[in-house]
């Protein structure tokens, strides 16, 4: 069965399985917006590491998966970890981020993101989005690195996040950190088996982190990986991530550490998932195909980042302008989920968080427009031919009654 989805719309506003509704056959099951993709090969890998009698922490699994990410991704170092959060709170403190100290964070991301910062005792400075892609804009990064340049400030990072598995431009991005003397982290949560040209995601700046949770292109349950081409950086995360335990014979510890490293069964499950990544893949490429059809003769419409081959199509978000189509984002949304298909707005932007209210920004509105006028639609490779007609059939209902 699969989990509950945290991400919909209008739950309370769905009616009760088998119940019809007005204008429509019964709803039929929920088609959720991105859930998990398991099957018969996963078991197998997960079954043979409870056989070996070996649960965690970490383990030859743990190891295995290390380095078959690393090798996918193209870098020589990869650590496996319990969450994506926790692996970007490892390469925020491998790169000094602390008190006293800022880092810059997209405002379009999830909370994450900016959560880790603030695990690690800086403050974050959030800037705007590329309306075109939704990911960090790098005029306004270069404005506020020259700004803080001037006042002496220098971030000890830059986190750039690939919003719905579209990289983000780090051929702007990397010179303009480059010549601040910042270092880049790569949040690469959403882009696994992304890329940009030919390199990977996950392969940029110094070091990139991925989130393996319940509903990413592939998961382990939970879990995270710092990946580097950085050795001492690499060997400064996994030190940290196993509490900080020195290499002798009893307890012995200098640091804080942090008991972040995945196990070996969650590892397992990972091990399966990536021998299919590429199928996953394709198929969310197909259904964003089908969403782009769709949409294409509808003016005031367009699919967030379309247009990217490297995208590995995570999630599909569709932006609407009301003034062009007579309709809204979140009128959609609630349409499909009175008929049991999950749906999403775009991140709210960090700086709009009742959290992060007093922290500096630097905006531009776009974010806020993304957020405003989005919707990310059901995208799962775990969708059937079946599901992905009945959320077409619904869409085309609804573009019909207007």
């Amino acid at each position: 069965m699969n989990p509950p989805s945290s991400t919909h719309t209008a739950r309370a506003n769905v009616p009760a399985p088998g119940t019809a509704t007005r204008g429509d056959a019964a709803p039929g099951p929920r088609i959720g917006l991105s859930d998990p993709d398991l099957g018969p090969l996963e078991e197998s890998f997960l079954l043979r590491a409870f056989r070996s009698g070996w649960p965690g922490p970490a383990g030859p699994e743990t190891e295995a998966l290390e380095a078959e990410i690393a090798a996918r991704v193209g870098v020589r170092h990869a650590v496996a970890v319990s969450s994506g959060t926790a692996a970007l709170h490892l390469a925020l403190l491998g790169l000094g981020a602390g008190p006293d100290r800022i880092v810059v964070v997209p405002t379009l991301t999830f909370a994450a993101t900016a959560n880790a910062v603030v695990y690690s005792g800086a403050r974050p400075v959030f800037v705007d989005c590329d309306p075109v892609t939704g990911n960090l804009d790098p005029a306004l990064l270069a404005d506020l690195l020259g700004r803080l340049a001037r006042t002496g400030v220098r971030p000890a990072a830059v986190l750039a996040v690939d919003i719905n598995g579209t990289c983000a431009d780090y051929a702007r991005l990397l010179p303009v950190c480059e010549a601040a003397g910042v270092p880049l982290i790569e949040d690469a949560a959403q882009a696994l088996g992304a890329g940009s040209g030919d390199a990977a995601a996950g392969s940029f700046g110094r070091c990139a982190i991925f989130s393996f949770s319940w509903n990413k292109i592939m998961t382990t349950s939970a879990g995270g990986m710092v990946v580097s081409d950085d050795a001492a950086l690499a060997a400064r995360c996994r030190h940290l991530s196993t509490q900080a335990r020195e290499p002798v014979v009893h307890y012995e510890h200098r640091d804080i550490g942090y008991n972040y490293r995945l196990s070996n069964l969650l590892a397992a499950l990972g091990r399966g998932q990536l021998v299919r990544l590429q199928t996953m893949i394709d198929r969310r490429r197909a259904l964003r195909n089908r969403y782009e059809t769709l949409f294409a003769g509808v003016p005031g419409t367009r699919i967030l980042g379309a247009g990217d081959p490297g995208a590995n199509c995570w999630l599909t978000s569709l932006v609407v302008e009301p003034d062009v189509t007579g309709w809204d984002a979140a009128q959609l949304g609630r349409h499909l989920a009175g008929r049991r298909i999950d749906t999403r707005p775009m991140w709210k932007p960090m700086h709009r968080q009742p959290v992060f209210a007093t922290c500096e920004a630097v905006v531009s509105g776009a974010a806020d427009r993304l957020f405003a006028t989005s919707v990310s639609l059901p995208s799962g490779s775990v969708l059937t031919d079946s599901d992905i007609d009945r959320v077409a059939a619904a869409i085309a209902r609804f573009l019909d009654g207007r």
